[in-house]
């Protein structure tokens, strides 16, 4: 069984990625946000728009595991994980998208240019 922290999606990245690549890992997930706040990417390697928040997203990114697990979700690939989110959670579909789980409820969320660590970091 693969460690949940041991493949990473992006190594050249300031952000510690961990892959989202099964609607399984969800339940993992929304448990593991009890002890720890999860966020949640979504993004579209085929949009232009979702590249720019992933690039600004990492750009800014100052925040250790410690404070925030970071989940990285390929829509093109695992779309399903996708739709999975949108009913478990409850928050409709966004490309790009950030969704911040604290004790399995989503606390926050924000799309597009709206995606920035400043504003997440007032919900941690």
């Amino acid at each position: 069984m693969r460690s949940w922290f041991s493949k990473k999606s992006n190594n050249n990245s300031t952000i510690d990625w961990i892959n989202l690549e099964s609607i399984e890992e969800l339940e993992r997930l929304k448990e593991l946000s009890n002890s720890k706040p999860i966020a949640i990417f979504k993004h579209s390697t085929r949009c232009s728009i979702s590249s720019m928040a992933k690039s600004k997203l990492e750009r800014d990114w100052d925040l250790t595991n410690e404070d925030i697990l970071i989940y990285y979700l390929d829509l093109i690939q695992f779309r399903s994980v996708s739709n999975a989110i949108a009913s478990l959670f409850d928050v409709a579909h966004q490309s790009p998208q950030i969704i911040l789980i604290k004790n399995g409820e989503v606390i926050y969320h924000a799309s597009h240019n709206s995606i920035n660590v400043s504003a997440l970091k007032q919900y941690l």
